[in-house]
């Protein structure tokens, strides 16, 4: 579904004799990712995403009341069938498919409403942003945030490499009843820290995720983010900048290797496959001879380092592999059970994968109870909101990547990276709720590189 770009009001329309000015401002867009630290040091993280969401929709139903058509992105319907997808498997909320953990359909409320509140908050977003004209808000602009929130996540992974313990008491969560902030839930939103503190290949040590609360987000974010550090280097003609960008991917290696996450190694992969074979198919050949530099500079320095000794440690040890394999057989199981709508949420498996006996405990928080749907976004979407809200998810970002797929600009290249590799990463992350927000983003880049026709910029 796509609507045309709005043609200017007709002299002395209602509008132009109200003088009003219907631009949007960018604030909400600029004011979320330009002081994301902020949010994270306060303890509103993730949930300034519902709140921006509400002067943006306010913004949006203004414009619109007063003239201005609402510009939809292609493939919108898809999107839309998920979000009614979604809502409609509320009705499967009380269900106890076999091997769960019995639990009353409003116990499980509060969960899929957050959810629910967060899908529609990233709808507007999504709205917002690819409404926005070039005099509003320049395309390059937005890119440079979001290369921006590439160094704030590599920073976020050093912090968490040499100070892994360090946390604090945000000022929301001092706000907060003790019985509320104790909770694991409230606690992951609002309780800003700087790791993840896991025995992965021998001994407790810390995994980067900072700010963004997971360190499997941390990853999943570092994939959707590093190709937009790319463009802003190639577009800068201050040299200072562009060094500094170089520096940051470099030192960036680090931390990603440190944070144990093979799915952030696989995401990279990816992102380097895509964007080379477009530029190849472009005719840019140099780009294989950049590739092979980057390569042999990565391989040196897992040689000359110790960072090759902890690959090769994470690569041995793949203690999550039977979780993981224990948990997509019981997503199928559902899925299998309850193909159309799911069941509105995901579940916790009763006990572990060994035994329905081992549950969850204060000595070993991992060992059993584990959530059905937690281990990837598309283990969760088929889950929760079966095969029809699947496919509308699905459909709305494979569309977008075939619609876009003409677009050689660095944007555009950026862009469908970004989206290819969440799909590779939605086999073991889940997308919720800043992957989500990038992706979003990556897609409102590609919309107006389509609506402003420059895809050689």
């Amino acid at each position: 579904m796509t609507a045309v770009a709005p043609a200017a009001p007709p002299a002395g329309s209602a509008q132009q004799r109200a003088g009003r000015d219907l631009s949007l401002p960018a604030w909400p867009v600029t004011g979320i990712l330009l002081l994301y630290p902020l949010w994270w040091a306060l303890g509103l993280g993730v949930l300034i995403f519902p709140l921006f969401a509400v002067p943006m929709l306010v913004l949006l139903i203004r414009r619109r009341a007063a003239g201005r058509p609402l510009r939809l992105p292609p493939g919108f319907a898809w999107w839309a069938i998920f979000l009614i997808a979604a809502v409609v498997s509320i009705a499967a909320l009380g269900a106890d498919p076999a091997q769960t953990v019995v639990e009353r359909a409003a116990g499980r409320l509060p969960a899929v409403l957050y959810k629910l509140a967060m899908y529609a908050s990233l709808t507007v977003l999504l709205l917002y942003a690819g409404n926005l004209t070039e005099r509003e808000l320049p395309r390059r602009r937005l890119v440079r945030l979001l290369a921006g929130m590439f160094v704030l996540t590599v920073l976020g992974g050093l912090l968490g490499m040499v100070a892994g313990t360090f946390e604090f008491t945000a000022p929301v969560e001092w706000l907060l009843p003790h019985g509320i902030r104790s909770k694991g839930f409230v606690r992951s939103l609002v309780h800003p820290y700087a790791a993840q503190i896991m025995d992965i290949v021998g001994g407790e040590k810390p995994r980067p995720a900072a700010p963004w609360g997971y360190t499997n987000t941390w990853g999943n974010n570092f994939c959707l983010l590093v190709p937009w550090l790319m463009v802003a280097a190639a577009a800068t003609h201050r040299r200072g900048r562009r060094v500094l960008a170089w520096l940051c991917l470099l030192v960036s290696v680090a931390p990603a290797v440190v944070s144990l996450n093979r799915g952030l190694w696989i995401g990279l992969g990816v992102v380097v496959l895509y964007a080379g074979i477009r530029y190849v198919l472009a005719g840019k050949l140099w780009v294989l001879g950049a590739l092979a530099l980057a390569a042999a500079a990565i391989a040196v320095a897992l040689l000359a380092t110790p960072l090759g000794g902890t690959v090769q440690a994470r690569l041995d040890n793949g203690k999550s592999n039977g979780v993981r394999s224990f948990l997509i057989e019981r997503a199928m199981d559902g899925f299998a059970d309850s193909p159309v709508i799911g069941y509105g949420g995901t579940r916790n498996t009763l006990g572990g994968r060994n035994s329905i006996t081992v549950g969850e405990s204060s000595e070993c928080e991992r060992c059993g109870n584990f959530t059905i749907g937690g281990n990837g976004q598309l283990w969760q979407l088929l889950y929760a909101y079966g095969a029809v809200g699947t496919a509308g998810y699905l459909g709305f970002f494979g569309y977008g990547l075939w619609r876009f797929r003409r677009d050689r600009s660095a944007i555009g290249v950026a862009g469908s990276a970004a989206l290819v590799s969440s799909f590779s990463a939605m086999l073991w992350y889940n997308s919720l709720v800043t992957p989500l927000a990038f992706m979003v983003l990556a897609y409102a880049l590609l919309w107006r590189n389509w609506i402003e026709g420059k895809t050689t910029n």
